[in-house]
């Protein structure tokens, strides 16, 4: 029986998807529902991550571009707050006990930090489907996730993740 459940949410596709399995696992089981989004310059849609120990060795980077990027960074931030807002009432009108929290960091560590702060027992989470070399270089949260997380770990595969493998059809032939 699952008692608290976090639902690891993004701005994305399958953050609606992860938000709608998890409501309903949670209406099953009658579960506390904990909304997490992490800021990540890593998520899809968030403004381009400047990196300028001292902005005066890079041309081009100078106080203005800076503030310029903290502007894109505050909406990015209040857009995915309001985002966390209207699910957490989504749930609470479905007579679901939630709660939310934006957290900044790491997204792996920071899913698995608030599952042991908050004694999670199952966190659902999507997938991006990475692979290779790409998840080699920019690391898979979902990896990380299954495994160092206390608890339980539910991965949902969005449909344009899974690549389709090609099914040979097998022949047999019968000898009389």
């Amino acid at each position: 029986m699952f008692n608290k459940i976090i639902a690891a949410l993004d701005r994305s596709e399958m953050g609606q998807s992860v938000f709608e399995q998890s409501l309903a696992l949670a209406k099953l089981t009658s579960a506390k529902l904990m909304l997490l989004h992490v800021l990540s310059p890593e998520e899809e849609g968030s403004p381009d991550l400047m990196i300028a120990p001292n902005i005066d060795y890079y041309p081009g980077w100078n106080e203005q571009s800076f503030k310029l990027y903290q502007q894109h960074w505050e909406t990015f931030k209040n857009e995915s707050l309001q985002m966390l807002q209207s699910l957490c009432a989504q749930a609470n009108t479905a007579g679901i006990n939630a709660e939310f929290t934006q957290n900044t960091g790491n997204p792996g560590r920071m899913i698995c930090q608030l599952a042991t702060a908050w004694n999670a027992d199952l966190i659902i989470m999507g997938r991006r489907g990475r692979s290779g070399l790409t998840e080699l270089v920019l690391g898979s949260v979902s990896n990380y996730v299954l495994h160092h997380a206390p608890c339980s770990v539910h991965i949902i595969h969005f449909p344009g993740s899974i690549k389709p493998t090609e099914v040979k059809p097998e022949t047999t032939s019968v000898i009389s």
